[in-house]
């Protein structure tokens, strides 16, 4: 995807593509934006890192090939305050640095970018909305605001995931998603209300009612690992009523059978109940409940990525 100033080219993009963080804490002091592609590229367009003079970085732009010589021309804009193009791989004048993928690379550099912008971005994210980024390479400018530029950035927000459930298997799912770096809450009747231990947030779950003020949305995955499936009725029509992309529950094919028809007592429709995740996990009838994390969080991302 390369950039071409005479049209106007679209990209998708996560929040965790774009460290935000240290730019508003003032750590870092560039933005490194890659701003076109051509050929096989392992990050995508849209995707920065964060920089300060001294050489310190915040994400990536290649599996390794190219941060340090980007920290390099990082550091002379900031010294200069003047942004900058740089091409990789494929037509670069810099030889001596391959991208083994083979294919070409366009980086821009922006010293100290607009903290204004960077607020709005980071405000919309933080309402778990997306927002576009209009960024015009040749004037080293950005806007969160619409505006004439031939790169359009959409950054989603960050999948979360709900998990509601007892035993390892709610345990273990709820620990992987976390460490893989994503958002979790777990909602546990197992569990007392620790709060956040570790950087996951854990919850006494003391009914089977939805617990107040929390709210699924298009970017939230709910997942439930109960063995007693009374827990499930009331749980699963609230997340089905809501907008999250998905919803998925533990158990065998009768278990799936048994819930389906307690939510049409519950006056859920046929399409409502159609997009509970069945089955559950991309591998067929874990029972490992390692085994069983790794298949559900698979099967989540794979939606994700397919919407």
């Amino acid at each position: 995807m390369s950039l071409d100033a005479t049209c106007k080219t679209q990209a998708t993009i996560s929040e965790a593509d774009l460290p935000l963080d240290p730019l508003l804490s003032g750590e870092a002091q560039a933005l490194a934006l890659i701003v076109g592609t051509e050929g096989p590229s392992y990050r995508p367009v849209g995707a920065a890192m964060a920089l300060d003079g001294a050489g310190r970085r915040w994400g990536n732009l290649s599996s390794g090939c190219i941060e340090e010589d980007v920290a390099l021309h990082a550091a002379q804009a900031i010294e200069n305050g003047m942004a900058r193009q740089l091409r990789y791989g494929q037509g670069s004048p810099f030889r001596d640095l391959e991208l083994p993928c083979g294919g070409g690379l366009d980086i821009l550099i922006l010293p100290m970018p607009d903290r204004d912008v960077l607020r709005q971005i980071h405000t919309q994210l933080g309402c778990r909305a997306p927002v576009t980024l209009y960024v015009d390479p040749e004037a080293g400018r950005i806007s969160a605001v619409p505006m004439a530029a031939p790169l359009h950035v959409t950054i989603q927000p960050e999948l979360r995931f709900l998990v509601f459930g007892k035993g390892p298997e709610a345990q273990i799912f709820a620990a992987t998603a976390h460490l893989a770096g994503y958002q979790v809450a777990l909602y546990s009747p197992s569990i007392e209300p620790v709060g956040q231990s570790g950087g996951l947030e854990s919850f006494h779950l003391t009914s089977a009612r939805w617990p107040d003020g929390v709210l699924p949305d298009a970017y939230t995955a709910v997942t439930l690992f109960f063995h007693d499936h009374e827990w499930e009725p009331p749980l699963l029509e609230a997340a089905l009523r809501s907008p999250a992309f998905f919803v998925g529950a533990q158990g065998s094919l009768r278990s799936h059978q048994a819930r389906c028809a307690a939510l049409v007592q519950r006056g859920l429709s046929a399409a409502d109940i159609g997009r509970i995740s069945a089955p559950f996990g991309l591998i067929p009838s874990a029972r490992d409940p390692r085994t069983l994390a790794v298949s559900v969080l698979a099967d989540v991302l794979a939606q994700a990525m397919a919407r």
